[in-house]
């Protein structure tokens, strides 16, 4: 009588096939829910996700409030380029980051999103991509830091590569009205969506290299007492100083920035601007006097541009750290490495 292999026949064998064809099925096929964005995209996988980075961004905040508009201007140079894949998190030599557009990108910001990244894959594995939680994070920058709160679709997978060309297309400081429109119609925004999304500038502070053309000589349009407070704190281009961008309410998420505006006391052309254009200068008025109808413009122009050109199923990766692309594998290796770790847990 033939000798049986009783490993063979043992519930952990079975066990190790069952879960071996559902390996095979998932890296050759994916399901409908994987391949759109959607809201519940981690009900099942990680339920805790947005728990997990809520709790820690508040702590990030209370000892640095600053890094709130960092991650949200992560969020705005991500999106913008070629979809929110992550692509400005991406070393390069040199890369997104160290085109002349994205100077300044707060470095503790870049450091949180990896932060936030290791937390969330300890939890649930490594299922949730660093785009996604760019996007989560700069929701939450806004929503800790005392403006709208609002549900964003999930679902990303990060690029592996970069566009330096592409930076190119983001709106500038000194840029007039019309500049700024014409940056964002190729992307389906329209005065509305630029005139709400102007107002992340309602936090935040400003490079003395990026407005001392405003102020040496003096914009005309620029109020005086604001024109002499800047040029005593920017004595020159090159000063490592730095400004606030909304000068009543510097830390906190509202529409106190529009009321600057009014008031000619916005520090950036691309801001003051806005009052001068027939497009957007009733907007202005119409957020100056109405917080909630901001709140929900920009919460709307948020959730549109975080699904710019955006990744999904099986295009991209999850990357194992935000600012490298994944050592390349072949199918049958990555199987190996996920049956090892099935095999572990039986």
């Amino acid at each position: 009588m033939a000798r049986v292999n009783s490993a063979s026949n043992s519930p952990s064998f079975y066990s190790l096939l069952f879960f071996s064809s559902l390996l095979l099925a998932s890296h050759f096929n994916i399901s409908e829910a994987q391949k759109g964005l959607s809201l519940s995209f981690f009900a099942k996988t990680c339920p805790q996700l947005e728990t997990i980075v809520r709790n820690h961004l508040r702590k990030v905040f209370k000892q640095d409030n600053g890094q709130a508009p960092g991650l949200l201007r992560i969020f705005f140079h991500d999106c913008f380029v070629q979809g929110c894949d992550g692509s400005v998190l991406l070393d390069g030599n040199p890369g997104e980051r160290d085109q002349l557009a994205n100077i300044g990108l707060r470095n503790e910001a870049l450091e949180t999103i990896d932060v936030l990244r290791g937390l969330v894959h300890k939890a649930c594995g490594k299922v949730v991509s660093c785009a996604d939680i760019i996007v989560l994070a700069a929701r939450d920058a806004v929503a800790l830091s005392g403006g709208p709160d609002f549900a964003v679709p999930l679902g990303r997978k990060d690029g592996v590569n970069f566009s330096i060309e592409k930076t190119k297309d983001l709106p500038g400081p000194s840029s007039n009205t019309n500049i700024t429109l014409s940056k964002f119609a190729p992307k389906n925004f329209d005065a509305t969506d630029v005139v709400a999304l102007s107002g992340a500038h309602t936090f935040g502070r400003a490079h003395c290299g990026t407005i001392f053309g405003r102020i040496s000589p003096q914009d005309p349009t620029m109020d005086k007492t604001l024109a002499n407070n800047l040029k005593a704190t920017c004595p020159s281009a090159s000063s490592t100083n730095t400004v606030n961008l909304d000068i009543r309410t510097p830390v906190v998420f509202d529409n106190k920035y529009y009321i600057d505006l009014l008031n000619r006391q916005g520090v950036f052309t691309s801001d003051q601007d806005l009052v001068n254009h027939e497009k957007t200068k009733g907007l202005v008025n119409s957020f100056a006097n109405d917080q909630s109808l901001f709140y929900k413009k920009f919460a709307d122009a948020m959730v549109k541009i975080s699904q710019l050109d955006v990744l999904t199923g099986n295009q991209g990766e999850i990357r194992d750290k935000c600012n490298v692309v994944n050592q390349k594998k072949s199918i049958l290796s990555s199987i190996v490495e996920e049956m090892v770790e099935v095999i572990d847990q039986i």
